[in-house]
This record gives structure tokens, C-alpha cells and sequence, in this order.
């Protein structure tokens, strides 16, 4: 399903390559009209079905659980994180990628608790398309995706290889699978509430916040002088 849905937004980006909007006032973001129309869509996806989901999981599920759902689904991320340090030619964060696995597996039951923080090993969360900007490869046009937000031309066509390289994405049965996928998206909006909060509170346009917000942490994930990733 997931790939269904990338094809579709990376058909869609290759007919608005075409026919851009002369009309944007940022130059880094020629697709503003769409941008600004899917935006809206996928705000209104959110504060009808996700938001509401998320906020009941948030203030009724143990907060104990929710660490350890967050801290699971972490420690298999960090997997791709490790393959993409060492992609990237970054050896010690690609290195304590694999430790922090190596100790949350063992000694924190499976990921579920966070072991290796305490320990010290800094958690980086390395993608494949911070590892093509690192590459050298230009990000395009910024670009808003359906159901997955905020993107640019180069994360949009990473997105293949980072769900080829999600572990989650090789669980059997597929209702575990989709059950998973969908907790873990619960998780991470929940996570998100105080910050959406803010961002509607503080924001006179919420579509140029978030924006500027993704593209300015992008750069600083590939051409930051210390390259934080958190």
C-alpha cells in the first residue's frame, strides 16, 4: 500500500515539474499552489481522524506503554540509521547505530526500553535521502506529499529505498504489519501535539512555518557543522 501511494505522489510530481506555478513567491518552492492544496488536505485529514486518535492515545493509554512503543519502533529504525552512517561515510555514528541495536536489543527487552541513551550512545536518525544530499545530489522543489507532509523532490524519490530498508516492513502476518504501522503512526503524532500546538497558536501562515521549519532542519541534518540529526 505504501508503495501504491509513493507512485501516485511521484506521478503527480513529475506532471507539476511540468507545469509549475510562475506565480510562487519562493523561489524553492515553484509548487506552491499544489503545496499549499495538499497541505490543507492532509490538515484536514489530521485534525478530523489523526489528531483526535492521537490525543486519545496520549491521555489514556499508560505512559510507560507509549515509551515503550516509541522506544520498539526507535530501535528498528535504528537499523536503517546504522546502513545509512556508513553510507553517508560516517563510521562512528554508523558504529553506535549498531551498538545502541546491538544494547536495547539485549538488555532493553527487544527495544522496548532505551538502554543505550542512558549508556551514552546518542540516537542520529539517518534517512536515504539525507544520504543522497550528503551524496552531493540536489534537493529540488520543495514538496508537500499526500499523507506523508513535508518533502522535497530528493527525499520524495528516497522514499522507496527507506521502506525497502524499514525492518517493520518485512513482519509477518501483514495484519501485524499494518496493525504496527498504524500504532506507530498513532505514536509519533502523539509525540507531535505539544509542537502542532504551538505551531498553531505562534503561526500567521502555518503552510510557510512548516516549511521553512522542514527545509532549514534538512539542510542542517546534511550541511550542519556538527550534522545533528535529533
Amino acid at each position: 500500500m505504501k508503495t501504491t501511494t509513493l507512485v501516485s505522489a511521484l506521478a503527480v510530481v513529475v506532471v507539476l515539474n511540468g507545469c509549475a506555478s510562475t506565480g510562487a513567491s519562493n523561489p524553492q518552492d515553484p509548487l506552491e499552489g499544489f503545496n499549499r492544496a495538499m497541505f490543507t488536505v492532509n490538515d484536514k485529514f489530521d485534525q478530523i481522524a489523526l489528531k483526535p486518535v492521537a490525543t486519545a492515545y496520549k491521555n489514556w493509554l499508560p505512559s510507560f506503554v507509549q515509551t515503550g512503543v516509541n522506544n520498539f519502533f526507535g530501535n528498528l529504525a535504528d537499523v536503517w540509521s546504522a546502513a545509512n552512517g556508513y553510507l553517508q561515510g560516517n563510521g562512528v555514528d554508523g558504529t553506535t547505530a549498531v551498538m545502541r541495536v546491538a544494547v536495547n536489543t539485549t538488555f532493553g527487552l527487544g527495544g522496548l526500553l532505551d538502554v543505550s541513551s542512558a549508556a551514552g550512545l546518542q540516537k542520529k536518525n539517518k534517512d536515504f535521502g539525507q544520504t543522497l544530499g550528503v551524496w552531493g545530489v540536489g534537493s529540488g522543489p520543495y514538496l508537500v506529499l499526500p499523507l506523508f507532509g513535508p518533502s522535497n523532490i530528493r527525499d520524495a524519490a528516497a522514499l522507496p529505498v527507506d521502506f525497502y530498508g524499514d525492518i517493520w516492513s518485512y513482519k509477518y502476518p501483514v495484519r501485524w504489519r499494518n496493525t504496527g504501522e498504524v500504532v506507530r503512526l498513532v505514536d509519533k503524532r502523539a509525540n507531535l501535539l505539544d509542537a502542532s500546538t504551538l505551531v498553531e497558536d505562534a503561526a500567521l501562515d502555518k503552510y510557510e512555518f512548516v516549511r521553512d521549519a522542514y527545509t532549514q532542519r534538512r539542510q542542517s541534518q546534511i550541511n550542519g557543522p556538527s550534522k545533528e540529526d535529533n
